[in-house]
Order: structure tokens, then C-alpha cells, then sequence
């Protein structure tokens, strides 16, 4: 193209810019309040939900054409859904051309994100049934929010938690091509989400980052990142919205966490100290956290090597146990509930008898905690924890969907496997019911005693076998 012809094409499309910049300024920004309705019910078009602007309203010109709001709520159903001190709206030119108001972006500041789901599965930012149409967002393509907090509450099951210090970054949003009005299902996006922290009562995930992908109704949040206990955490979560009951996908794994770290969410007293790995691998579909637990399915695996526990010497209790003595296996036990999937169950357990024990410190050589979870319940596999000189085991089922433990046998083992000492745990993980330990002949000397005379209790050497799992006898 000649120079001259450049020049020409140049100074037509300043001047066409420039035409189109003061037919917005004219048409919109003489005194942009007055257009605050228009804009209000632009941007409800554009989400779906009721906005209302509580200040006054800005104009800007750079990087692109935008309009900034105070005071910010979105509502459905008379409700706050998100509250912010400052949105900017970034405006389409063309449009404009047509007098019509088309919002492209949203950047939302310090915005509160209030998510309720109610008994029955619902949402509060979806639709009444009777309302419902086609999905919304026809021009909405990015969207971002910069120190957010999420509120999250499931009437059903009574959980909450809360999320701080979050910022998103969402692209290429806009409808799959469906005709549902379910956000889930019908929205195709890209995000980056950062939290600072996530809490559940005295739960704690801090520096947690993911990228989303959703299409289809498929939404992968991949890789998930997080810091645990002291120590980084990853994993995954897939969720198909496509059918009538979403189907989820979780796996994470936390490897070396300090589980000193775990015990302070249960007790100021430090506890126990070393690193334990932790993983998980579960399926589950459901509307509410309740039918996601009904259907949980899958795999948790605790283990560590060289751990200390401190305000007991297990070794010394277990020498100077009889049968007129009154000490607990399951404040052993409970031990193997160590870990994240355990804040359900060793928040109801009392830890007192166990914290003031004889004094002192146990070796524990080697702990392994594998448990298989089928329709909400998990079964011991492989549980077990060996300290200098004795094994404990343990037996039973962890019901999550009624919150009770299930058959739940801790065992004092010999070298053979076989149980000498046993004690059982039934009710609920918010009140226990610890059974006294049985002993399978009247002692009046040390267990360690007894189970040197395991032939003499036991003629031939038989026994039931109690643990044949992977932690090994002391040697």
C-alpha cells in the first residue's frame, strides 16, 4: 500500500474513532447518572440477577471505554448474592451506535459472594423454576473480582466455611450452546481463582490457587493447590453437571504434613510430633453435601514413620496393664484417626485420658491408617501402628452418613497377629461409647508377661489371627 493511501486509511479511521468517542460522551456521559437505570438494567440483562447501584457513577476512557460504580449489590430473590465497594463495567462501542448498552467485562472490588444452598439442592443465584429460560450472559466475556470473600452455607448438613483474600480471573465466559438456565450446565469459561485462606471452624487452608475449565456442563478445577498443616497440598476435582445429579470427582494428596500442625486444631498441648503423607481418591454425586456423602466412594491412606507421641508411654502402660487396671486401648486407637479426614471423628473424642497419661513420650516406629469408603462408610483395610515393643490394631468402620462409629475393635496384637487385649467403641463420633477391655484369660502379671505365655493361654500356638496387615512386629 502506498504511503500516501496509509495516511488516508489512518487519518479515516482516527476521525471514525473519534466520532464514535463523542457519540458516547454525548449520548451516555453528559451526566452519566442520569443513565444509572439503564445501566442497572444492563447489567441485570447481562447476569441474569437483579443490580442496584447504591453511589454514583464514573466514566473512563482507558485501556477501553468503562463505566465505575460505588456500592454495588446483586440480588436474586430480594437477597444479596454479591455486595461490592466498586465495579467497572467495560461498555461495547458499537453498540452505543444503536443506543443500546452492552456490558463486555466486570471487575468487581473487595466484593462479599454470599452462596446459600437450601434444603432442597437449590442454589440462591439460580432462577424460581417459573422464571427460568434460556441462559443469560449473551455478551459477557470476562469477568474478575480482587479481595473477594465467599460465603458458603448448606442449610441441610449445617456446613460452613468462608474464604478470604480471593481474586478471579475468568475468561471467554458466555453460553455452550444449551437451552438450560443452570449455570453449571450451560456456561463455558476459563478461570484463575487465588485464595488467601479457606476456613471451616478451626480448619485452616491458606495460599489455595486453581485453575477452572468448564464446558458442557463439565467443570475441572486443575491443579488445586494448597498449604496444610505446614506443608503443600495438591490435587484435583471433576464435576459433570450435564445429568439431573452432579457427579464429583475428588483427589488430593498432602504429602510430610506436620501432624503437631493437625493436632492444634484439636488441642492447644502439643501432642504428637513428626510428618505424616496423606491421600485421597473419592467419587460422589448428590445435589447436597448430605447425598454427597451418602454416596462418597473410594480410598483414604494415612501413614507415617518415626513419629512421637508425647504424654504417655505407651510401652510402660502396656507393661503395667492387668486385669484390675482401667486403661484405654481406644485412646491409642483414636491416634489412628489422625489425619484431615479425621476432624470428624476426633473432634467428639475426649483425648484427656491419653494427654495425662504417665508422662513422658512414645515411639511410634511405623503407622499406617488405610481405609476403603463405600455409600458414605469407611472400612478399616490396613490399620495398624507399631511403637518399640507392641503392635496395636484396629477393626471397624467410620459411618459418615450417621456420624457413628461402626464395630470399631482396637487390639493389643502379638508377634503372630492375634488379639490379646481388645476394647470396643460404638455411638456417635460426638459421644462415644468406650466397652472395658477384654482379656482372654485372667491376668495378674504384665500384658508383656502374657504375651511372652501365648502357648501357655493358647495350647498348639492357635489363635484367630487379628492383624496380618503391613506394619511388622517390634523387634
Amino acid at each position: 500500500m502506498p504511503r500516501s493511501l496509509k495516511i488516508i486509511v489512518f487519518t479515516v479511521s482516527g476521525f471514525v474513532g473519534f466520532l464514535v468517542l463523542v457519540y458516547a460522551v454525548l449520548f451516555l456521559f453528559v451526566d452519566i447518572n442520569i443513565h444509572k437505570p439503564r445501566l442497572e438494567a444492563a447489567a441485570s440483562g447481562a447476569l441474569g440477577m437483579d443490580v442496584k447501584v447504591g453511589g454514583r457513577l464514573g466514566i473512563g476512557f482507558l485501556p477501553n471505554l468503562h463505566v465505575t460504580l460505588k456500592d454495588v449489590h446483586i440480588l436474586n430473590r430480594g437477597e444479596d448474592v454479591v455486595s461490592a465497594r466498586d465495579a467497572t463495567l467495560g461498555i461495547d462501542f458499537l453498540p452505543l451506535l444503536r443506543k443500546e448498552v452492552r456490558i463486555g467485562k466486570i471487575a468487581l472490588k473487595q466484593p462479599i459472594i454470599s452462596v446459600v444452598q437450601e434444603r432442597n439442592g437449590s442454589f440462591n443465584f439460580e432462577k424460581p423454576p417459573a422464571a427460568r429460560g434460556t441462559l443469560p450472559f449473551p455478551d459477557l466475556t470476562d469477568l474478575s473480582l480482587s479481595g473477594g470473600t465467599l460465603n458458603y452455607t448448606d442449610k441441610k448438613s449445617g456446613t460452613r466455611f468462608v474464604a478470604t483474600g480471593c481474586s478471579l480471573s475468568a475468561h471467554r465466559m458466555g453460553p455452550a450452546g444449551g437451552k438450560s438456565a443452570d449455570l453449571r450446565r450451560n456456561l463455558s469459561f476459563t478461570a484463575e481463582v487465588a485464595c488467601r485462606a479457606i476456613r471451616r471452624n478451626d480448619f485452616t487452608m491458606s495460599d489455595v490457587k486453581f485453575a477452572a475449565d468448564g464446558r458442557n456442563g463439565i467443570i475441572d478445577l486443575k491443579p488445586v493447590t494448597m498449604r496444610v498443616f505446614g506443608t503443600q497440598g495438591s490435587g484435583s476435582i471433576h464435576a459433570n453437571f450435564a445429568g439431573a445429579i452432579p457427579v464429583y470427582y475428588v483427589r488430593c494428596f498432602l504429602p510430610q504434613f506436620h501432624i503437631g500442625e493437625f493436632f492444634k486444631t484439636i488441642t492447644p498441648q502439643k501432642v504428637a510430633a513428626g510428618t505424616m503423607d496423606f491421600s485421597a481418591n473419592l467419587s460422589m454425586q448428590g445435589k447436597t453435601v448430605h447425598e454427597m456423602i451418602q454416596s462418597m466412594t473410594g480410598k483414604l491412606l494415612l501413614t507415617g514413620e518415626n513419629l512421637t507421641l508425647n504424654g504417655s508411654d505407651l510401652d510402660r502402660e502396656f507393661a503395667r496393664f492387668s486385669s484390675s487396671q482401667n486403661f484405654n486401648l481406644v485412646d491409642v486407637g483414636a491416634f489412628f484417626f489422625a489425619g484431615p479426614f479425621g476432624l470428624a471423628i476426633t473432634k467428639g473424642y475426649n483425648f484427656a485420658n491419653l494427654l495425662r497419661g504417665s508422662g513422658g513420650s512414645s515411639k511410634i516406629i511405623k503407622l499406617v491408617s488405610e481405609w476403603n469408603v463405600k455409600h458414605g462408610v469407611a472400612q478399616a483395610q490396613d490399620v495398624a501402628m507399631a511403637t518399640k515393643r507392641n503392635r496395636i490394631a484396629l477393626h471397624g468402620g467410620l459411618d459418615f452418613v450417621s456420624g457413628r462409629f461402626k464395630d470399631v475393635t482396637v487390639a493389643l496384637i502379638d508377634d503372630k497377629g492375634c488379639a490379646r487385649v481388645q476394647q470396643k467403641i460404638t455411638g456417635s463420633f460426638g459421644k462415644p461409647v468406650v466397652e472395658k477391655p477384654s482379656i482372654f484369660k485372667t491376668l495378674t502379671g504384665p500384658v508383656l508377661k502374657l504375651l511372652k505365655k501365648g502357648r501357655e493361654l493358647f495350647p498348639g500356638g492357635q489363635c484367630t489371627v487379628f492383624y496380618s496387615g503391613s506394619v511388622a512386629p517390634p523387634k
